[in-house]
């Protein structure tokens, strides 16, 4: 019998620590499958900014979030997880959110603790709701999966607006309303993210996005003080966006890509990637 995707993500994360590249399309998260990645993340920042071309302050609804982190999972036979922001709403919100994630195939997300609408999380100006609602939305969260191994995290923001301490206090309180792992995001020091380690015995996952308030520590040394998950959640995505910006701009001036022939993917390369046979009158059981 398969293993759902779900069990298998929690299988990965039991054995070792698990690196989570960020994929803001199913392309991508096909790319990511193919050299070896045994989990792929969908970043909220991602979506939004490749997909719909806006900050990410929460300005995607729950339905876009869903219908396109669905193209993401359904296109990939690894575990993806969702960044689900602050779960689009209060507890019973919360509900559908993890309903819909479940019934488009992800294998967990991780919801927030930030006033909506929310902000970036290395950006300043944020806001928290107080430890008891956010319970709240853990508490429905948990009651509401019909899939006891889809994943949810507990992502909290207080280190940006309280301080560790208090972000340690709060991790706890989430645990206790039901948390299978937590998410502290933008620590502010490697010091920091070991310490939160030491304190925290449930699975964790460290964000190390660049140009943020974390220092960009490698996966082999967060894996050490404990973390069980690793998000590079923009880090393609900003790759692609350099690489397609100096292309535009020579291909402004010059009037021809033909320099840049041997930098593209070929037509075979995106076919193999999609598994499809052009030859062939079927591709995934519908004919042109």
């Amino acid at each position: 019998m398969r293993t759902s995707k779900t069990k298998r993500f929690r299988e990965l994360i039991a054995a070792s620590p698990v690196m989570l590249p960020g994929v803001p399309n199913a392309a991508m998260a096909r790319q990511a499958e193919r050299v070896g990645f045994e989990a792929v993340y969908v970043s909220g920042a991602g979506l939004a900014n490749a997909t719909a071309g806006v900050p990410d302050i929460g300005l995607l609804t729950l339905t876009e979030v869903v219908r396109l982190a669905g193209y993401i999972a359904k296109a990939v036979k690894i575990p993806a997880i969702v960044d689900a922001d602050t779960g689009f709403g209060g507890s019973e919100n919360v509900a559908r959110t993890i309903h819909e994630l479940e019934a488009a195939g992800l294998a967990g997300c991780h919801i927030e603790d930030q006033e909506f609408p929310k902000r970036c999380g290395h950006l300043a100006g944020k806001s928290l709701i107080d430890v008891e609602e956010m319970t709240e939305r853990i508490n429905a969260a948990v009651a509401a999966r019909r899939d006891p191994d889809f994943m949810i995290i507990a992502r909290t923001d207080a280190r940006a607006v309280e301080d560790f301490d208090r972000t340690v206090n709060r991790a706890q309180r989430y645990i206790e309303a039901g948390a299978d792992a937590i998410f502290p995001e933008a620590l502010q020091s490697e010091e920091e993210f070991r310490d939160f380690a030491s304190e925290i015995d449930v699975p964790l996952l460290a964000n190390m996005t660049e140009f943020g308030k974390s220092p960009l520590l490698s996966f082999q040394d967060l894996a050490k003080f404990g973390y069980r998950m690793v998000i590079f959640p923009q880090s393609a995505f900003r790759v692609s966006m350099k690489a397609s910006e100096k292309f535009l701009q020579a291909l402004k001036v010059s009037g021809t890509q033909k320099e840049w022939m041997n930098e593209m993917q070929t037509r075979e390369e995106l076919y193999k990637l999609l598994d499809y046979d052009p030859t062939a009158e079927k591709w995934l059981g519908l004919s042109d």
